[in-house]
């Protein structure tokens, strides 16, 4: 990775700053009430090959397990965390507790589970904004999303839908294309995320195409602006437009996935519909702190593979258009590093400016 490194002492200083100053405008808006504060409020669900060739631990774990989650209850993150604790909790009669850590970029949550002992019983779900697209977005960040975290496993990935109004103009993705090379930077996209910008510019650069980028809040705002008329087109988490889609309040003109959604089996993928080489995924993770001893992770690589294979985790992401990802850590690593790379050269082609 070409990103600067910082040394640990120094990493944990600035996150432990950066997240100091989160916390308190967490706090500031916990004092409006109880809803503002739900972020931070834990609760509670009732082949280990790939860390240098270690059994694993015979006594892990012997007490509670805590999964930080740096964004709010109810976010897919959050969803994926849930839907783990509670399989291993069933797996090892041990509770895991989910704690939701929202705010300041993920670096609350991360500062957290760096904080922690690494022994196993602190565990951060994170995403790729977290452990990608942050590496690209800013310029020296307080953390190391390769070197500070031992990878256990990807647990799910789901790709991009292309969305277009429901009556617009556009019927296909050929379409859009065409018209957008015909008049440069006329059509524009919205973004819920400058990870869902980074996704619009590599549409871009697939296709030979120049947009004008419109921010919104979050993803869900993009999707509605969409299903308003009020963008021409956006990427967005399938997860979130599924439904729409379904139902003719948006146009779906293509997956940016590998095959065919089986959830959206008449939208072709962008490589089938005109946009060569492109695929964009959000997805989840499982890491551990760096330190954490090879037994204890070989140990949590062996639960978490073990539930990413089952057939019902499967059948359980299918439903919202998602897939499992391969398991283990070494995909893990080998996926987390080019997804960096690529949205590291992605945001230095379309000069997002760097926060």
């Amino acid at each position: 990775m070409d990103q600067d490194r910082i040394s640990g002492g120094r990493r944990r200083a600035m996150l432990g700053a950066v997240a100091m100053a989160a916390t308190m405008a967490c706090g500031l808006a916990a004092q409006a009430g109880p809803a503002a504060a739900q972020s931070a409020s834990p609760s509670v669900t009732s082949s280990a090959a790939g860390h240098a060739g270690a059994a694993p631990a015979a006594d892990y774990p012997s007490r509670p397990i805590k999964f930080l989650v740096p964004f709010p209850p109810g976010s897919g993150t959050d969803t994926s965390a849930r839907y783990f604790g509670k399989k291993i909790s069933e797996m090892t009669g041990q509770p895991v507790v989910i704690e939701n850590r929202a705010g300041g970029n993920g670096f609350i949550a991360v500062q957290q589970v760096l904080s922690a002992p690494p022994d196993g019983y602190t565990i951060f779900i994170g995403s790729n904004s977290t452990l990608s697209t942050n590496a690209a977005l800013f310029k020296k960040l307080p953390y190391d999303p390769v070197g500070d975290f031992a990878p256990i496993s990807a647990l799910v990935k789901g790709p991009a839908l292309l969305i277009v109004p429901p009556d617009s103009p556009y019927k296909t993705l050929a379409e859009f294309i065409d018209a957008a090379r015909k008049a440069p930077g006329k059509l524009n996209y919205g973004a819920g995320s400058a990870g869902y910008q980074l996704m619009g510019e590599l549409f871009a650069e697939r296709t030979g195409v120049r947009m004008q980028h419109v921010p919104y809040k979050g993803a869900s705002d993009a999707v509605t602006a969409v299903a308003a008329g009020n963008v021409d087109f956006s990427p967005v988490d399938i997860s979130a437009a599924i439904e729409l889609a379904r139902n003719g309040k948006l146009r779906a003109l293509a997956v940016a996935s590998d095959a065919r959604s089986p959830q959206l089996p008449d939208v072709p993928t962008a490589v089938e519909a005109g946009a060569p080489g492109y695929t964009a995924y959000t997805w989840v993770a499982a890491m551990a702190p760096a330190q954490t001893p090879a037994p204890v992770l070989a140990r949590l690589t062996e639960l978490f593979v073990a539930i990413v294979q089952q057939p019902e985790t499967r059948e359980f992401y299918a439903r919202q258009g998602q897939e499992v990802a391969p398991p283990g850590p070494d995909y893990l690593r080998t996926f987390q590093r080019d997804e960096i790379a690529l949205w590291k050269r992605i945001a230095e082609i379309a000069k997002v400016p760097l926060q």
